[in-house]
């Protein structure tokens, strides 16, 4: 979210007017029997006065009329276009979902609806965000499902019904009347802060711990598949669900960067230009977990993302976006650091090349793997030796030991008169030009004694052979 104001509104309504709410697709007419479930909660706008021949109404619901609004019994007179008599069923609204992108837009201050222009949102920043502002549109009813992995979904403001509740008071003085039990139902509760981002580099949406349920929602109707991406190695920005060619740029700040001031400059420094046309932007400040050799969480980074995606078409799918991102990455060059950036990241998926994030995947397993084998080695030979050292090792039974002369332990054996006069037969495991002695010089006592010490066993020697 950025340090200005924010406005989504609620796009679904409940109004009885509206044909969509009915399953024959019309709004019911005098000869028709109108039915509501009985045990579905309704909370439904009337906005102008019925006849109707029969109505079933709901165990538990409110009616909130307009003025003029109302309900009259039929009298049977002839209803030119209303002769069928069918029964006609007030739709499901409790199916409506608050982490729904699809069922929010954003709107101007005062409800207009924003042109889409050059920026769009990742999926997670489509569903309001903490610092945002809701908007119920005004003569509308709604029912919303505002089930959570969170306790408490917090927002800078709620208007509905005309009226605009931006202070924890107002807010909890509504939720005590009768209508927003039946407006808002689940395990979430909405809580109204009447404070904006305090931060101008921006503050981050705070969606993170429902993505899968913004995801889920969005993907529904795909069976819970992404569109396969015309690039070969798609990007995936974070809190958006599917994959995009084009190109991101994560941006390392400083306490001196205003996001809104930075996104106004690329609009109309970079964006606006007719050969960019076709390329739309997202820039927000998101969290970046940090891992522990890439495997074990451990924190949390901000940084400012940008995406850029085109209307490219094949192999031309992002080059145009590819374009824009190396504009920017050479103006950060130029004029980051009294922009407040410090560095800046750029990855590339277009329909022609691999993007550079996709690479990096496998040389990070690599590298975790490597990395985490060697810790296991590590361990395993402590572990050997604070047995060693603790005795539990000793027991086992000892190995024959094969000692490795010096080089002068080599000389004294082979200058023994028994290895001259005697010497077996020839060992191609040890083969060494024995130097010439004296075969009848006198072997001194020391040294016999160290010729005694030095031997090597020779498994395919029998000394009992020899004897014979």
């Amino acid at each position: 979210a950025a340090a200005a104001a924010v406005y989504k509104q609620w796009l679904p309504n409940t109004n009885f007017e509206t044909a969509s709410n009915w399953d024959k697709g019309r709004v019911p007419c005098a000869s028709d029997m109108v039915r509501f479930e009985k045990h579905k909660v309704i909370s439904v706008l009337v906005g102008s006065p019925h006849a109707l021949t029969d109505m079933y109404l709901p165990l538990n619901g409110e009616f909130l009329l307009a003025s003029g609004a109302g309900f009259a019994a039929f009298d049977g007179s002839w209803d030119p276009g209303c002769d069928s008599g069918a029964t006609v069923r007030f739709a499901d609204a409790e199916h409506h979902a608050w982490f729904d992108p699809t069922l929010w837009q954003a709107v101007s201050p005062d409800g207009e609806l924003e042109p889409s222009g050059h920026i769009f949102s990742v999926d997670e920043e489509r569903v309001p965000c903490r610092y945002d502002d809701v908007i119920f549109q005004s003569e509308t009813s709604f029912r919303v499902n505002v089930d959570s992995s969170r306790r408490v979904i917090q927002l800078r403001s709620i208007s509905l019904m005309g009226q605009e509740l931006s202070s924890p008071e107002a807010w909890a003085a509504y939720l005590r009347g009768p209508s927003a039990p039946l407006q808002f139902h689940g395990n979430g509760t909405l809580q109204v802060t009447g404070t904006g981002c305090p931060d101008k580099s921006g503050c981050a949406c705070g969606n993170a711990l429902d993505g899968r349920r913004i995801c889920a929602a969005l993907l529904g109707a795909s069976e819970g598949q992404c569109p396969a991406p015309a690039c070969r190695s798609p990007l995936q920005p974070l809190g958006h669900c599917c994959g995009v060619c084009g190109a991101t740029i994560n941006l390392d700040f400083t306490p001196d960067f205003d996001l809104r001031k930075y996104r106004d400059r690329l609009v109309q420094a970079l964006l606006s230009q007719p050969k960019y046309a076709g390329v739309q932007m997202a820039i927000s400040k998101v969290h970046k977990a940090q891992t522990f050799l890439g495997v074990i969480p451990r924190s949390s980074t901000p940084l400012i993302q940008i995406v850029l995606i085109d209307d490219g078409v094949g192999v031309q799918t992002g080059t145009t976006a590819e374009q824009l991102a190396a504009d920017i990455m050479e103006d950060i060059a130029q004029h980051g650091e009294a922009l407040g950036i410090s560095r800046g990241k750029l990855e590339v998926a277009t329909g022609s090349t691999f993007s550079g994030q996709a690479g990096s995947h496998p040389l990070n397993r690599i590298t975790a793997g490597t990395v985490l084998g060697l810790l296991f080695g590590l361990l395993l030979l402590g572990g050997m030796l604070f047995l060693y050292r603790k005795g539990k090792l000793r027991s086992l039974p000892r190995l024959p030991a094969l000692r490795v002369p010096r080089s002068w332990d080599k000389v004294e054996e082979l200058t023994s008169p028994e290895a001259a006069t005697d010497k077996g037969f020839d060992n191609p495991m040890f083969d060494v030009e024995p130097p010439s002695t004296d075969a009848g010089e006198d072997v001194p006592q020391e040294m016999a004694s160290k010729d005694h010490e030095v031997f090597y066993l020779n498994p395919l020697y029998d000394a009992s052979e020899t004897e014979t």
